[in-house]
C-alpha cells in the first residue's frame, strides 16, 4: 500500500474521531496525535493515533482497525464467533450465522462491527452487519461482510 499524502488532524477532526468511536463502539482512545494517511488506490483511509494505524474510515464512517480494536477494545457493534469460525474470518471470509456466539442486540443492518473470537475476545476482522444484531445467531446465512481482517494489507500496513 503506497501513501499518497499523510497530514496531522484539526482538533475538531479529532473530537469528531474520539466522540464517534466512544458512541458507536465504547472506544476511549486518546492519542497525543493524530495523522490522516490517504492511500493510493484503497478504498479507506488510516488515521495514525501516536503513529499507530489505530482508526480507518470507509465511506465517511471512522472504525478501528484490527490492530486498534485489539488495542482499544470495543464495548459496543461486538460480534462473537467460536473457534471453529476463526480461520475462515482471519482470512477474509464473510461471518456466517452458525459460527456466531452471540452478537450486541443494538447493532443494526449496514452498522461496522467488530469481529472477536470467544476464547481470547481478539479482534479478527472488522465488517459491516447484514441483519441486526438480534437476528444474527440462527442455523444459516452470511450475516457479518468482511471489510478487514487480520492479515490483509491494511493489517500489514506501516506508515
Amino acid at each position: 500500500m503506497n501513501v499518497k499524502s499523510r497530514h496531522h488532524l484539526r482538533s475538531d477532526a479529532v473530537t469528531r474521531l474520539e466522540r464517534t468511536l466512544a458512541d458507536r463502539f465504547g472506544i476511549d482512545i486518546d492519542a497525543a496525535s493524530y495523522e490522516r494517511v490517504v492511500l493510493v488506490d484503497a478504498p479507506y483511509e488510516v488515521v495514525l493515533a501516536d503513529g499507530d494505524p489505530a482508526v480507518f474510515s470507509i465511506d465517511e464512517e471512522f472504525a478501528p482497525t484490527v490492530r486498534g480494536a485489539n488495542a482499544y477494545p470495543p464495548e459496543r457493534r461486538v460480534v462473537v464467533v467460536d473457534a471453529g469460525a476463526i480461520s475462515f474470518v482471519s482470512d477474509g471470509a464473510n461471518v456466517m450465522r452458525p459460527g456466531i456466539v452471540e452478537a450486541d442486540p443494538d447493532i443494526e443492518a449496514g452498522d461496522v462491527v467488530t469481529v472477536q473470537e470467544e476464547t481470547h475476545g481478539k479482534t479478527l476482522a472488522i465488517g459491516r452487519a447484514a441483519v441486526e444484531g438480534r437476528a444474527m445467531v440462527g442455523e444459516s446465512g452470511m450475516v457479518v461482510e468482511s471489510i478487514h481482517h487480520v492479515g490483509d494489507d491494511l493489517y500489514a500496513f506501516a506508515p
